[in-house]
């Protein structure tokens, strides 16, 4: 029976690399979201810098497991037994959860799941003691810290709001001061600047990335943190004038510098003060074991009073979880996608809008609007165009180019320097805080300053924000619940439990990665749409003619999908193709919003090209739509139970999807070659075709009037017939406005 608690031991090990794995995917949004999204260096330095960061971080840790030993639960109240179950119920939670929230592309607070999940496994188990001992339930606050876990809720919320309202009111003054055109002041602002900004981040790496580590000179943190105004005095007189001197002479550019150091202090800190969050209740396990095995005493009999001790972590365990975290940082997709999801959130320019607006959203965003407008009209006019002149974008703003910075460096700047004074405050104040909540939160509130939330996205971003916040809310909850309901599960059925749900820990996990590899590769595959940026018609030709290949081959795809399921009456079949033609609208939609950064961003001269790329959006969009309208009829039929097609109609569906698809396939090879030359032979079948749907026409009015015939079916054959006439009509005319386009072009050069 005590070989249990060894192989739970083990088990613990593996869920701390998988906890790492899955903590590292989620918490890449604290430190790179700023670098990333700035583009002030590149992605390869950006992900060196962090994993020095990291490394540096895991291996000055200091190590102390206080939250995991007894800063939820009284130790001493527990036995050995009990307290195995409590870390193995919060470790697979943990890793569910975290994993859960990654593959959804949303950040989450590693400190609030492993708190809360200790607070719920440790009041289950507590309930279960309580009333096997036939106490009252009042006695719980003797198990609980309860304190403690007041004290972090009280946390979330304040830091939620702190976090963005400084945010938004240090940008709102550093745009004021420095405008969208930074690069062209006078050196001494971005020295001045740059001192301030490295003076917080220095303070933040000293008192909370360092602190305690033994690289540091004998309390030289606590001499800090007694003398704040004069270390923060002279730390900002030193780095301005180390930032003029390096901007002056070396002409650096100081933002980059900064950037490049606030990267490694998050990343640092994430990795030495966050690392309590993956491997603490682990080593908490271990601890407990060695106790336990060297007393001799049964395990329902062995108290842990041994946990209220004090006990670093040893430093081989830090490298190793150093390394882990370094490799994850490296190859993890869904790191990516988180981060992607609060740069996308906090983009200074259009992007496709993940989240859909919602009550909420919609009423705070009319509210903010109109508060706004108020606001304006009671300031004076001097100060409203003072405002409107330093926050007026560059005119000379590329916006449509695929590799541009999602926003500048000062914005990148500012919140890497505000995450770090908020976070050293609080490590100051011995305030729990979570680092996920407060550098999302500080991205947010600077994107408002900014304006990056204009009148055309900020229902969507709101929206999100609220979805990604409501995310945390809910993090709480579920990690009390759930871990709640496995130290219950594994209380009551003990062995059979803990293998159960270890092997469905494991098999969930491995699931979600292989999907998350399969969606991404899907993803490259699927040869998105491509936006045109060439301001001539011979390179709008050139830059387009993917989309086209690309809309022949999906269109050709869930034309199939759509035709073959409707005749097996296939209704999961159909529901994907529903999804195949919403992403494929989306993207059209998409590129239709891009036109007009397309059109703003091209001169004067380039009308004709102007023309030439709506027309043929124009022109893909009519295909779309009538693809999906083909699609969601047949949804719609066969979810309500109508009668399916008869053989002949769908005998007739056949060939009529088979010319198409010819048609699709002649189109994509043309335009995969470029060469267009071909296009007229495409063009003088259209007629053929369109004689051909006709005489469907006529064979289905007949069909009508047999007996058998019903008006469901009817009308979507009818809806099927008429879409794909519409298709061809619209292929051939994006047809010839690129082969008019094509020869006008070719005449041009000849002259």
């Amino acid at each position: 029976m005590d070989s249990i608690y060894l192989i739970m031991l083990i088990a613990l090990a593996i869920l701390a690399i998988a906890d790492l794995v899955v903590g590292v995917s989620n918490d890449a949004v604290n430190f790179l979201n700023s670098a990333i999204g700035s583009k002030a260096i590149s992605f390869r330095t950006i992900m060196i810098v962090a994993s020095i960061g990291i490394a540096f971080g895991a291996l000055s840790s200091s190590g102390m497991m206080e939250v995991a030993r007894k800063g939820i639960f009284m130790p001493e109240k527990f036995f050995f037994d009990e307290i195995m179950i409590i870390f193995m119920a919060v470790m697979i939670t943990d890793i569910l959860l975290l994993d859960f929230f990654n593959s959804l592309g949303l950040p989450t607070s590693t400190t609030v799941s492993i708190v809360f999940e200790l607070l719920g496994a440790a009041v289950c188990v507590s309930i279960i003691k309580i009333m096997g001992n036939d106490d009252s339930l009042l006695q719980l606050g003797e198990y609980i810290n309860s304190e403690k876990a007041l004290e972090i809720i009280i946390g979330i919320l304040l830091s939620v709001v702190i976090a963005f309202t400084i945010g938004a009111i240090v940008q709102f003054i550093s745009r004021y001061l420095l405008t969208f055109n930074f690069h062209k002041k006078a050196t001494w602002t971005a020295a001045v600047f740059g001192g301030l900004a490295t003076t917080a981040i220095a303070y933040f790496i000293i008192i909370k990335g360092l602190k305690g580590a033994s690289i540091l000179p004998p309390n030289f943190s606590a001499w800090a943190g007694e003398n704040l105004w004069a270390f923060l005095a002279i730390n900002a007189g030193v780095w301005t004038v180390f930032s003029y001197l390096l901007a002056k002479f070396f002409k650096l550019n100081i933002y980059r510098l900064i950037i490049i150091l606030g990267t490694f202090a998050l990343a640092m800190a994430f990795a030495g003060n966050d690392l309590v969050n993956f491997i603490g209740v682990p080593m908490a396990a271990y601890n407990s074991y060695e106790a336990w095995a060297a007393s001799g005493i049964d395990a329902s009999a062995f108290s842990m009073e041994v946990l209220a001790e004090k006990v670093p972590t040893k430093p081989l365990l830090l490298l190793l979880a150093g390394l882990i975290m370094v490799l994850t940082l490296w190859f993890s997709e869904k790191a990516r996608r988180v981060v992607k999801t609060s740069v996308d959130l906090s983009r200074q320019d259009e992007v496709k809008e993940r989240f859909k607006p919602n009550l909420l959203s919609q009423n705070l965003v009319r509210g903010v609007i109109g508060v706004n407008n108020g606001l304006i009209k009671i300031m004076p006019k001097k100060l409203n165009e003072s405002i409107r002149q330093r926050f007026a974008l560059p005119t000379s703003t590329k916006v449509l180019l695929a590799d541009a910075p999602a926003f500048d460096m000062v914005r990148a700047a500012v919140n890497l320097m505000v995450a770090s004074v908020l976070i050293s405050i609080a490590t100051g104040m011995k305030l729990p805080l979570s680092t996920t909540y407060v550098t999302f939160m500080v991205a947010m509130g600077t994107s408002l300053a900014d304006k990056a939330w204009g009148s055309d996205s900020a229902v969507y971003r709101v929206s999100g924000v609220i979805n990604v916040v409501g995310g945390w809310f809910m993090t709480a909850i579920s990690a009390f619940t759930a871990a709640a309901l496995l130290a219950f599960l594994i209380y009551q059925f003990r062995e059979i439990a803990l293998i159960g749900l270890f092997v469905l820990a494991m098999v969930l996990i491995v699931r979600n990665y292989i999907q998350s590899k399969k969606k991404a590769t899907e993803i490259k595959e699927e040869l998105k749409l491509k936006k045109a940026e060439s301001s001539s018609i011979v390179g709008v030709i050139e830059e387009s003619s993917s989309n086209v290949s690309t809309v022949m081959k999906r269109g050709a795809k869930l034309l199939s999908y759509t035709i073959d399921s409707l005749g097996r009456q296939n209704l999961n079949g159909l529901k994907k193709a529903i999804k195949q033609s919403d992403k494929l609208s989306d993207e059209i939609d998409e590129l239709n919003n891009h036109v007009f950064y397309y059109m703003k961003n091209v001169d004067e001269t380039s009308t004709a090209a102007s023309r030439f790329y709506l027309l043929i959006q124009d022109s893909l969009e009519d295909i779309v739509q009538s693809l999906s309208k083909i699609s969601s009829k047949s949804y719609k039929h066969v979810k309500n139970g109508h009668k399916g097609l008869r053989f002949n109609q769908i005998r007739d569906l056949k060939q009529v999807e088979e010319m198409l698809l010819a048609l699709f396939s002649e189109v994509k090879t043309e335009f995969d070659n470029n060469t267009l030359d071909n296009l007229p032979n495409i063009i003088d079948k259209k007629q053929e075709f369109l004689d051909f749907i006709s005489n469907e026409i006529d064979t289905q009015i007949q069909r009508s009037k047999e007996t058998g015939s019903t008006g469901k079916n009817t009308s979507l054959y009818f809806t099927i017939i008429l879409e794909c006439k519409d298709i061809v009509t619209d292929t051939n005319s994006l047809l010839e406005h690129y082969y008019r386009e094509y020869t006008n072009s070719k005449k041009t050069d000849v002259l």
